[in-house]
């Protein structure tokens, strides 16, 4: 590599591509450099010898001063909006401590595609000089700085979908950007996902892998990776992620953050990739905020859709949003699904389901029980076939363009599907057989007499670079559709051999005795515990409302 490259932390090696593909890549990350003063690069000998946990990195590094650091601290989303409204704050001085905080977070975790600090700060400047004119602000986000998974068509960037050969600089903005400047946000860069925007870890051929900040050993999770690392550093308050397997919610379990896959058709995706996804065939994927906090979550989703979307994507439901002021009936019905009959998640998991369990079942505003599982391995099945219609020859073609390298994981992830094109008959099968899982489940659901339902994120904390082999967790959820929210706790896995399984507690299965292996020859240390908590289809406010009354007791 040429000194003409930002350094970035990467402990793993990367697989190396043909002449033609590193000399485009290298001329891509030159580009990246170009853009970053070297007033906010870190020292070599920090990037050469980085920590395990580089979450104190910007704190103090030196580069950014005591008010950058309060003020990228002591705010989330909500907070921030406030103080630019009540003139305590300016756009301009917030943008640039998160812009600066931001280039110090991809340093040592790779999170970032691109990073445009000087057009933020003239964006921020006409939002101050509108809100000193008028005395008002443009729209709920006004001066609030968001960060923007690379695959969303930003006005003047970079997008892809996750290859080489599909990079392309985009003239306009896509339908949700377009809804965001207007509230009054401030973009100020773009986040790392995977090749094919399908991995449960974000590593892409061009910019490496994101590490997760909590121990640079582990997964930043995946495909929305970039965004989850990001906000966990503290670079972003708020983001905007996808989900198709758990691609929102599995990050945001990986970095201690919030994340909110909501219904299909419930926010605009209009543009998002161009010449659209054969997944979306049989299972839809969704949008939704990834931040630092509950209020965060109901700010973006009532920000969004006061816009009305679905008058210009008509493939949108128009439910009105109530979010956290919906009203709940108590006592609320809580089933927790400890493991789903396939996996038993590893130990530290298991520790924060039974720690959620106890805490709310001391609580008069709810009543807690088991959750049996349904059908997670035969989901998973179908699921799989249905991600590549076309039995993965699109992304070999992606890949053959340019002699991109196919990461292992790519081929983890289309192994199954690999063979000739999925007929109409067999797409319509496929959808045949979604329906009929879904009907069953839903009976399933009845049966165990829950309002909601509380889960694992994934098989266990952050998975080890390479690893994240298992989406049970999440991408059933994708396959009947359902909203689900990802939520921080206070629990951490502890260091090596800290934790063990039960010991009366055998194997359910092939994948969990392979689960089980790579906890016991792992280092999971410091990585941060989530629970997911899931709805019926389009209960997306109730979800919300129950949501307060679980935090509220959980704290």
């Amino acid at each position: 590599m040429t000194t003409k490259l930002l350094p970035v932390v990467q402990p793993a090696g990367r697989l190396q591509g043909p002449a033609e593909f590193e000399a485009t890549r290298e001329s891509i990350l030159a580009d990246f450099a170009k853009a970053v003063p070297q007033d906010l690069r870190l020292p070599a000998q920090l990037i050469n010898n980085p920590p395990k946990n580089v979450t104190n990195v910007p704190r103090e590094c030196g580069l950014l001063t005591p008010e950058e650091i309060a003020l990228t601290e002591d705010y989330d989303a909500v907070g921030l909006a406030e103080a630019i409204a009540s003139g305590k704050l300016t756009a301009t001085e917030v943008t640039k401590a998160f812009a600066k905080r931001a280039i110090i977070a991809h340093q040592v975790t790779s999170c970032l595609t691109e990073w445009f600090m000087d057009e933020a700060l003239q964006a921020a400047q006409q939002l101050d000089d509108h809100f000193k004119r008028t005395g008002k602000t443009v729209g709920p986000l006004h001066g609030v700085p968001i960060s923007i998974k690379e695959h969303m068509p930003l006005a003047g960037h970079w997008s892809g979908v996750g290859y080489l050969d599909t990079r392309t600089k985009d003239a306009r903005d896509c339908q949700m950007m377009a809804i965001l400047r207007a509230a009054g946000a401030v973009f100020y860069c773009k986040t790392n996902q995977p090749q094919a925007i399908m991995h449960l870890e974000s590593h892409s051929s061009i910019f490496g892998r994101v590490l997760n900040p909590h121990n640079i050993g582990l997964s930043a999770g995946g495909s929305t990776g970039g965004e989850a690392a990001l906000i966990a550093m503290r670079g972003s308050v708020l983001g905007v992620g996808t989900d198709i397997g758990g691609s929102i919610r599995g990050p945001a379990g990986f970095c201690g953050i919030y994340g909110f896959k909501p219904t299909s058709y419930t926010l605009p995706m209009k543009d998002f990739i161009a010449g659209g996804f054969g997944a979306e065939l049989n299972i839809l994927v969704s949008t939704g905020p990834m931040c630092t906090s509950m209020r965060d979550m109901d700010l973006f989703m009532s920000a969004v859709l006061a816009s009305r979307p679905y008058l210009t994507d008509t493939r949108l439901i128009p439910i009105p949003w109530s979010g956290l002021n919906t009203a709940t009936t108590k006592p609320l019905k809580i089933g927790f699904m400890m493991n789903d009959g396939v996996i038993v998640p590893q130990p530290p998991v298991t520790r924060a389901l039974k720690w959620a369990f106890e805490k709310l079942g001391c609580s008069e505003v709810f009543t807690v029980k088991r959750f049996e599982p349904y059908g997670a391995s035969q989901a998973m099945k179908n699921i799989r076939l249905a991600y590549w219609p076309d039995g993965g020859k699109l992304v070999k073609a992606h890949l053959d363009a340019t002699g991109e390298p196919m990461l292992p994981l790519t081929q983890w992830i289309i192994k199954d599907a690999e063979g000739p094109d999925v007929t109409s008959a067999g797409v319509l099968q496929q959808r045949l057989t979604r329906d009929e899982f879904r009907s069953a489940f839903a009976e399933h659901w009845e049966t165990q007499d829950v309002d909601f339902v509380i889960c694992p994120v994934f098989v266990g904390p952050a998975c080890e670079h390479d690893t994240a082999l298992y989406w049970n967790y999440t991408a059933f959820w994708n396959y009947v559709d359902y909203p689900g929210v990802v939520v921080p706790t206070h629990i951490k896995a502890g260091g090596t051999g800290v934790e063990q399984y039960d010991a009366s507690s055998a194997p359910l299965s092939e994948q969990d005795e392979h689960v089980r292996k790579m906890w016991r020859q792992g280092d999971f240390e410091g990585a941060p515990i989530t629970l997911q908590i899931v709805a019926r289809r389009y209960h997306d406010n109730q979800l919300f409302g129950a949501l307060r009354e679980i935090i509220s007791v959980l704290g």
